[in-house]
């Protein structure tokens, strides 16, 4: 429960008592944001139960009072489901996620349906599940096209967006795309209390990225939204593209990330400059395969 403790004092401490509303009577105050009895207050409940939830003392906070906090607290919706899960951890372990996500076939037919829009499959772990051929060229162009495909080795999103040279020039405001990685990995790790191989990953990044373990700190939870993101692609130049995501319903914590723009911008012609590149890449490997196989019938006879 001590997620749970550190969560609700990072919220305390960036609200003020103007902002929430507590009653404050001039005092000089040695700590920053609100107090644990006035939050108590403003959410109706005992200041000696209050400490004892912060303390990890009490496991069976009831919805009112999880509701009373997230509304004394001003948490948005995503803070507050991620409230409940370090709240109920009982409720999280009930299903613990251990074994390696696969993508249905149905989702990889639809992948290559899309065609020249760039578009790649995310685990909840962020492990990059798929791509197609342009959600490789657009995002992981320095990395094998086959990496998906080895679960032992897949590519991470996150630890390249932290760790990988190539990813860290990509994008043109990466500080956000990081807080927005970030923020998405500690909804999920609440979600997933049990996962060793979250826990696992969130441990290498804290020894190994000096930002990524500030930024963990700050207990921001955000889900993956939509945005525009700035690129700087090595083949094609500077480009603004949507980032379109789209949680796979039967696919729990899996999400599809389109990539798109203006057919008649600058970025829409980057992308179909792009695609022939792609295309024309994708027919010399098919004609090199085409030789080696007939050089080995050949081989053969």
């Amino acid at each position: 429960m001590e997620e749970l403790g550190d969560f609700l004092k990072s919220r305390r401490s960036r609200l003020s008592p103007a902002e929430a509303g507590a009653r404050t009577y001039g005092e000089r105050r040695r700590v920053p944001g609100l107090r644990r009895e006035e939050l108590a207050q403003l959410a109706g409940v005992s200041v000696a139960y209050y400490t004892r939830l912060e303390q990890g003392l009490s496991r069976n906070a009831s919805d009112g009072v999880l509701d009373a906090l997230a509304r004394a607290l001003r948490l948005d919706a995503d803070e507050t489901d991620h409230l409940r899960a370090l709240a109920r951890p009982a409720r999280a372990k009930a299903a613990p996620r251990t074994r390696t996500e696969r993508v249905r076939p149905g989702i990889r037919t639809m992948l290559e349906a899309i065609g020249d829009a760039p578009a790649v499959i995310i685990g909840y772990r962020n492990d990059v599940l798929a791509w197609n051929r342009m959600g490789h060229a657009l995002i992981f162009s320095h990395l094998p096209l086959d990496s998906p495909d080895q679960p032992a080795a897949r590519p991470n999103w996150i630890k390249l967006i932290f760790c990988d040279p190539h990813v860290r020039e990509l994008y043109v405001d990466w500080r956000t795309k990081a807080q927005d990685a970030v923020a998405y990995l500690r909804l999920a790790s609440g979600q997933h209390p049990d996962d060793p191989r979250l826990a696992a990953l969130i441990g290498d990044l804290s020894v190994n990225s000096p930002e990524f373990a500030k930024l963990w700190t700050g207990h921001a939870v955000r889900q993956c939204r939509s945005s525009v993101r700035g690129l700087r692609h090595p083949l094609v130049g500077a480009l603004a593209v949507n980032e379109e995501v789209m949680e796979l319903v039967q696919d729990a914590g899996q999400r599809m990330v389109i990539y798109s723009a203006d057919p008649d911008s600058p970025a829409g012609a980057a992308l179909r400059l792009l695609a022939g590149i792609t295309a024309e890449q994708a027919g010399s490997e098919q004609a090199r395969h085409c030789v080696q196989v007939s050089s080995r019938g050949i081989a053969d006879h």
